[in-house]
């Protein structure tokens, strides 16, 4: 992998993470409860005391600068599942990108949250601990899913543009 390669793989991670954010602002503006980041950056500081698992995030104590440090997670996050897609479909997809299989793997993504972040933050595995959780688990597919749609979006650009 070369630089530039590297440089598209974290630019196509960033897009597919703002394509996502905008699905997610979107939805937020319709009245549907989406993560509110800050949340990811206070289990993360927990996480560096030691703590891994909540009850309840929300009640845990705040962190300071969980909001920016939750974001800078949430992109890093998004850059690490876009090297995940050129890991799975090779440095190729970057130049010729296809979208299918990058819904695929974005849609691939979403056991991390389901089966890792919703547990360590309260919400159970597979959202089992709140009021809707089919609902939820059906949200955060098709929330991974646009992301997927992001990983395809963004490295078309990237590759339109000649960047």
């Amino acid at each position: 992998m070369t630089w530039m390669d590297a440089a598209r793989v974290i630019l196509v991670g960033i897009g597919a993470t703002t394509v996502m954010d905008a699905w997610l602002l979107a939805l937020r503006h319709a009245g549907v409860p989406t993560l509110d980041y800050a949340l990811v950056g206070r289990w993360a500081g927990h996480l560096r005391r030691g703590r891994f698992a909540h009850a309840r995030i929300g009640d845990a104590a705040a962190i300071p600068g969980e909001r920016p440090l939750g974001w800078a997670i949430h992109y890093a996050v998004g850059i690490a599942f876009a090297a995940l897609m050129v890991a799975v479909q090779g440095l190729a997809w970057l130049r010729e990108p296809a979208l299918l299989p990058a819904v695929a793997v974005g849609t691939a993504t979403v056991v991390v949250p389901l089966l890792v972040m919703q547990p360590a933050m309260g919400a159970g595995v597979a959202a089992s601990k709140t009021p809707t959780p089919l609902r939820n688990c059906l949200r955060s597919v098709a929330t991974h899913a646009v992301f997927g749609t992001g990983l395809f979006l963004s490295a078309a650009l990237i590759e339109l543009l000649g960047a």
